[in-house]
């Protein structure tokens, strides 16, 4: 009427020495060599899938981390160009002071973080070099 969940199946198979196929009543043929030689090339084939995927996704990485770098800095430069421009605003209009307030903050916690994100990132960058 109904059939044992997979973990059910496996764990059957391996405890009556048999294989799950059995178990459910599917004929099992012997392999032969054709059916060897068609099953490795089946695995080569997934093997070169999966190493481009994984190449794929390190050169990716490596490019996220290179444009991270890059953004880091031109803001540090866009910053240095414009000299805190902010502090010299007329903090009494209460909309400037708000503005001033987040532009410092930002300037104050970029100054601070940016440094170790750029390092890290460089750091990245160079292992994934060293993975190819």
């Amino acid at each position: 009427m109904s059939v044992p969940d997979s973990s059910m199946l496996i764990i059957l198979a391996n405890e009556l020495d048999t294989t799950v196929s059995e178990l459910l009543g599917e004929p099992i043929a012997e392999p032969t060599t054709d059916d060897l030689k068609i099953l490795s090339e089946k695995l080569e084939v997934i093997n070169l899938q999966l190493a481009k995927r994984s190449i794929t996704k390190v050169k990716t990485i490596r490019w996220i981390l290179i444009s991270l770098c890059a953004v880091i800095v031109v803001i540090f430069i866009a910053l240095a160009s414009t000299n805190s421009f902010y502090l010299d605003w007329n903090y009494n209009d209460p909309e400037l002071a708000v503005a001033g307030t987040i532009l410092h903050g930002f300037e104050f916690l970029f100054v601070r973080l940016a440094p170790i994100v750029f390092w890290t990132s460089v750091v990245g960058i160079v292992v994934t070099y060293k993975k190819r």
